[in-house]
């Protein structure tokens, strides 16, 4: 399984034993490279060569007479979700094309390179997590975890609610019916296109070049809280009457002062149609409600941000929000019993700015309690949390495997 991601690619190849019910992981071998397809929009022959370091892991790793009777799919995301519908298809075409010219591994079907559905995405993912942590069996029934997901230009939500009065979950996108074992789960998801974190960034950078906008024009520059002091940026920026270059000046004014710029662009205030919603007015059961007592996982950005300064691996969003904080500040005193922290913190301007994001996209938008423990991990069990064990599991029982001589 190939994860075709916005900031780059993975290969995800698994060994499975499937004598029982459920199909058993035996192995795991992975593999990222940067950037990703999406930056080859103009060359989709050199988007489709970038993935052979990846397909030298899947054919080192798969034994020669195996080969055959091994599917592979490649899986884009929100990367080329964004590109224009002729550069994706392109691409997708020639990662296609060259796939089946160059290596032995048969395509897993008609849709085996393809953008995958957001909701997919998530629900893959949530699959993944509750696999590893034993969830997904009648004996564990009704105590699946949620899963987060937050990658470069999209972040996904996905759980199982539960009502306690005759109250259910209403009809809409957002509803998927999965079936598993023998087991069906009525999840809750929605993943939500330009929330990824870079985008986010992008986002909230601009956020101030709206608020002033005529001055920002006037004098092409702004003071951004966000930002360390005297840190400078410069960004272009579309205003009504063309393009234009505006320097962004940091203040270093504290995680509030960002809170304040961060929690704009979720648009709490949009049109509720179908109540409770989250945010930027989308439908969601409270999770406060209807999701209690159960696990709460987060991944990708959440871990890559929290883990490099000495966060465990269960924390409450409250202690988030105070490492959020510390990081604002400009305080290093309390990381330097973390090796290599420091040395983040000042490779990267961006920390205030993407953990406040990071910190409100919980806090704010999904409104989780303060006192509400999380879990972030990068693997369970020793496999890579995300969605492509979920989907690799899926490709199982859609695809008709051969049989070894």
């Amino acid at each position: 399984m190939i994860d075709a991601g916005s900031s780059g690619s993975r290969v995800h190849v698994y060994r499975f034993k499937i004598c029982h019910d459920e199909p058993q992981l035996e192995h795991e071998e992975f593999k990222m490279i940067e950037p990703g397809l999406s930056s080859y929009k103009d060359d989709p022959q050199a988007a489709a060569e970038s993935l052979d370091s990846l397909m030298a892991v899947a054919v080192d790793s798969v034994p020669k007479d195996q080969q055959r009777c091994t599917p592979i799919a490649v899986k884009a995301t929100a990367g080329l979700r964004l590109l224009q519908p002729h550069q994706s298809e392109g691409i997708l075409e020639a990662v296609r094309r060259h796939l089946e010219t160059r290596y032995p591994f048969p395509m897993a079907g008609e849709r085996a390179v393809e953008i995958m559905d957001g909701k997919d995405e998530g629900v893959y993912a949530w699959i993944t997590v509750n696999y590893l942590l034993g969830k997904l069996t009648t004996a564990q029934r009704g105590r699946s975890a949620a899963v987060f997901d937050l990658g470069g230009r999209s972040t996904q939500i996905v759980f199982e609610p539960t009502f306690r009065t005759k109250e259910t979950m209403l009809e809409g996108e957002h509803k998927y019916q999965l079936d598993y074992g023998n087991e069906n789960y009525e999840l809750y998801q929605h993943s939500y296109l330009g929330y990824g974190l870079n985008e986010a960034n992008k986002r909230i950078k601009e956020e101030l070049v709206i608020m002033w906008n005529q001055e920002a024009q006037r004098t092409g520059r702004v003071y951004h809280p966000c930002l360390p002091e005297g840190r400078s940026e410069t960004i272009e920026f579309s205003f009504a009457n063309g393009t234009q270059k505006v320097e962004l000046i940091g203040t270093g004014a504290g995680h509030a002062e960002c809170r304040a710029i961060v929690e704009r662009i979720f648009n709490k205030d949009k049109l509720c149609k179908l109540d409770p919603c989250a945010f930027d007015g989308m439908y969601q059961p409270s999770l406060s409600d209807t999701f209690e007592a159960r696990d709460l996982y987060v991944f990708s950005y959440f871990y890559d941000y929290t883990q490099p300064l000495g966060m465990p691996s269960e924390f409450s969003v409250g202690e988030l929000g105070e490492l959020t904080q510390r990081v604002c500040n400009g305080e290093t005193k309390p990381f330097r019993h973390v090796p290599q922290a420091i040395d983040a913190l000042a490779r990267n301007a961006d920390f205030c700015l993407n953990l406040s994001y990071i910190y409100d996209l919980l806090r704010f938008a999904y409104e989780i309690p303060s006192d509400r423990l999380i879990k972030t991990v990068k693997k369970i069990r020793g496999v890579e949390t995300g969605w492509c064990l979920g989907a690799s599991i899926a490709m199982l029982d859609q695809v008709q495997l051969c049989q070894i001589d």
